[in-house]
């Protein structure tokens, strides 16, 4: 099976919390930037600064809540292709045990398969889980 989603989802919340955290930073920084009983001109130019670093901190923090997006985004798309391997893959093994389950009631060796059931019965399955059934082509499936 591919990828541990659950994994991936712990690092949505850890991604989203960073960011939090850093917004909180940045609006922190400014606020005791502010709060420094210092006047003039130097003092005027450190509040400046303090306010273009924390308008990069919040940058970043809009860069971490893009990626945790994007990997939500990810996960859903990995988790709804693992659905449909998981289905085509039951879907064919009830098809290939029903061609076995007929062929074993017919009995004759000497008479031919019905074409379909042949195919199902020479089917060579992809590991388990893997991407590979996605593209398996079976008579039903």
């Amino acid at each position: 099976m591919y990828g541990d989603t659950a994994v991936g989802r712990k690092r949505v919340a850890q991604l989203r919390e960073q960011s939090g955290d850093i917004r909180a930073l940045a609006a922190r920084l400014v606020s005791q930037a502010e709060a420094v009983p210092w006047h003039g001109k130097a003092a005027d130019a450190m509040r400046e600064r303090i306010k273009e670093r924390a308008s990069h901190l919040r940058t970043a923090a809009a860069h971490h809540e893009t990626a945790a997006d994007s990997l939500a985004r990810h996960l859903a798309e990995v988790d709804t292709l693992k659905e449909a391997i998981d289905l085509r893959s039951r879907k064919a093994t009830t098809l290939v045990e029903d061609a076995r389950t007929r062929a074993s009631r017919a009995g004759d060796a000497s008479a031919a398969p019905d074409p379909a059931d042949a195919a199902l019965l020479a089917f060579d399955p992809p590991p388990p889980g893997h991407r590979d059934w996605l593209t398996v082509e079976l008579p039903g499936l």
